[in-house]
């Protein structure tokens, strides 16, 4: 196993006995596509941020390589780690060492990126889908998108909460509501609004937005 240090890494690196190789915040390219021709790991564990978890598995997508085994040492307690059941810290070095890498899907978006803890979108007015439901007419000030296991989890509504899955449909012909869902793909559309995709900003205001879970799984380590 090779672990992939990210520089927000923090304690996650404490006990650990494989080798290190140093790269920089949001790894692209030409950061991880060296290191994984060189050591052609059978697994690897990225220790940092949710950003930096993706930016890494969307290295493993763009190259072919999603049948490489990912470990993940969040720097702490995550929207990914709870996404996935992980632990932190000590207990997260242990799983990436003796756990059991199984395929979960992999969900992406429209602008070709990644997505492995939490999206939202804030301010909307417009409308979004989750699969055939509809999940929002009207207006919100937050929309969550959480990967996991069975899916892609949205909610809309005031708080910013976590969906959980639940699905609450809003009426076809509802002139507004806000609802929940769980489902393959999450489209949304309206008044240009700001998309964050695991911490980091879109640089832009979007009219659109998809996530959508990919014809392929990855394989997380898991407990």
């Amino acid at each position: 196993m090779v672990l992939l240090a990210c520089p927000d890494a923090g304690s996650a690196l404490n006990g650990n006995p494989h080798p290190v190789v140093r790269l920089p915040a949001r790894p692209g390219r030409d950061d991880v596509d060296p290191v994984i021709a060189e050591h052609g790991p059978r697994r690897i564990a990225v220790a940092g941020t949710d950003a930096d978890l993706a930016a890494v598995l969307l290295r493993l997508l763009r190259t072919e390589r999603l049948d490489i085994e990912v470990a993940y040492l969040g720097a702490g307690a995550s929207p990914a780690t709870r996404a996935w059941g992980l632990p932190t810290g000590r207990a997260a070095v242990d799983l990436a060492t003796s756990g059991t890498a199984g395929p979960v899907p992999l969900v992406r978006d429209d602008g070709g990126g990644v997505l492995v803890g939490r999206g939202e979108v804030r301010d909307l007015t417009g409308e979004c889908y989750c699969d055939e439901v509809l999940v929002l007419r009207g207006t919100a000030r937050r929309l969550v998108v959480v990967p996991g296991p069975d899916g892609i989890a949205v909610r809309a509504g005031w708080s910013g909460r976590a969906p959980d899955g639940t699905v609450r449909p809003v009426p076809p012909k509802a002139r507004t509501g806000r609802g929940s869902s769980l489902g393959r793909a999450v489209q949304v559309g309206g008044r240009p609004f700001t998309v964050t995709a695991d911490g980091v900003e879109h640089p832009r205001p979007l009219p659109r937005r998809t996530w959508y879970r990919h014809t392929a799984d990855w394989l997380l380590v898991g407990p």
